[in-house]
């Protein structure tokens, strides 16, 4: 049943904006700081990738994309060993398998792509891409050679326990915002505790972006194998994310996204908006499930407002200072809330499969998980040939859809209907 459209004053819109803003940020700037990125280029890149997907689809779909979760291993890795220019080439790759999957969809229709990604296969790598980040989550937190640094452990436990509290809290519009709450009080005890130096937050300009941003915005993108590699294959998992999320915001909404605009638009929208991050050096978008929280709480849908909301994104990327600000919030806040994050992504992993109701009884299911499981965590990379590598993540996602399609499926079940 459709949802009624409430008209909405100017004013309104603009307050409603900055609400989307608000629910999307922590997660939007998290993703550029554990991966070594940049947060102000991370923010004008969800704003114009949020842009590009509403005129891709028509404006219709109230949606808010910001730095995907699932790329920070791949990004974190390819960054540190090849810089910037090998990251823009491989999130533009992303970008256009995100495009070439949607051309599939309009061709063959979205449940026969599915079939190559069930929850047995998005499951267990889902799992594996929290499982793989958890030591650095650990690492940031102050761990290391068998023990904590005693600051950074202070500074991480009040981060973990304010985003619990908030977490657990029962009606409060703080349950939309945990991670910006927590990342702020995290930095109130660390300038407490002598983490924060502020002589670059006095230096830095206030409108424009910083010697670092703008060199990374205008790094020319590098085509590079071993990048592609590790990162382009990951958009083959969000792709299950996209459908769940478009699924989600159009049950919230009251309106079949897959109808109009189209499951091809709304993919053929994040591809592109994918594209325009990697050339601008930012992560690669994915939609928030955040942001559509902010919808079911407010009940207002007008896409307009998340229109509003890229641009604050855009504006608040090219403050000078708010950016450089970002990058002096010390390394163990950063860690407290990776450790909850990391965490609940290999428990959506987990989730995905419990609500598919998977039979791990049936020894195929059971042989599938486990091939994933063991090549995503215990594999780094593979050398192929010179600098070219592929990821254990990339690799176990490879297993994971061959095995499905290739091990029989009712073998088992006419062996225990004998047995019967």
């Amino acid at each position: 049943m459709e949802e009624k459209e409430v008209k909405l004053g100017t004013k309104t819109k603009l307050l409603l904006g900055a609400q989307h803003v608000l629910a999307m940020f922590g997660a939007t700037v998290l993703v550029p700081f554990l991966t070594g990125l940049n947060p102000s280029i991370a923010l004008i890149a969800a704003g114009v990738g949020t842009l590009v997907f509403h005129f891709c689809t028509k404006g219709i779909v109230p949606v808010f994309l910001g730095s995907s979760f699932a790329f920070i291993g791949a990004l974190t890795l390819v960054l540190r060993e090849e810089g910037i220019a090998a990251i823009k080439g491989g999130v533009v790759a992303a970008g256009i398998i995100y495009m070439i999957m949607s051309i599939l969809v309009k061709i063959f229709g979205v449940e026969k792509i599915k079939s190559f990604f069930p929850p047995i296969v998005t499951g267990p790598i889902i799992m594996v891409i929290g499982f793989r980040m958890s030591p650095v989550a650990l690492s940031m937190a102050g761990y290391a050679n068998g023990k904590f640094d005693l600051k950074s452990l202070i500074v991480a436990s009040v981060v973990i326990l304010s985003m619990i509290t908030i977490t657990l809290m029962k009606k409060s519009f703080l349950r939309l915002i945990p991670i910006l709450i927590s990342v702020v009080l995290g930095y109130a005890v660390s300038v407490m505790l002598g983490f924060v130096d502020f002589e670059p937050i006095l230096n830095a300009k206030w409108i424009g972006l910083s010697h670092e941003a703008a060199s990374d915005l205008f790094t020319m993108p590098k085509i590079s194998l071993s990048a592609i590699l590790a990162i382009a294959p990951i958009a083959l998992v969000v792709f299950i994310e996209h459908i769940g999320d478009i699924t989600t915001n159009g049950a919230v909404v009251g309106k079949d996204f897959f109808k109009n605009p189209g499951i091809h638009r709304t993919l053929m929208g994040d591809g592109l908006a994918t594209i325009a991050a990697g050339f601008l050096g930012g992560p690669a978008n994915t939609t928030y499930g955040e942001n559509t929280g902010v919808l079911a709480v407010t009940k207002v849908y007008d896409p307009s407002v998340l229109r509003i909301a890229a641009c604050y994104a855009i504006v608040l990327g090219l403050l000078g200072k708010f950016g450089v600000i970002l990058q002096t919030i010390p390394q163990p806040v950063m860690g407290g809330v990776s450790i909850i994050l990391f965490g609940m992504i290999s428990s959506v992993g987990a989730r995905t499969m419990v609500d598919s109701k998977l039979d791990f009884s049936n020894s195929r299911n059971l042989i599938i998980a486990s091939l994933i499981f063991v090549f995503g965590i215990a594999i780094d990379n593979i050398i192929i040939w010179k600098t070219v590598s592929v990821s254990g993540l990339a690799l176990a996602a490879l297993v994971g859809v061959l095995c499905n399609k290739l091990l029989p499926k009712d073998r088992e079940l006419m062996i225990n209907k004998k047995l019967d």
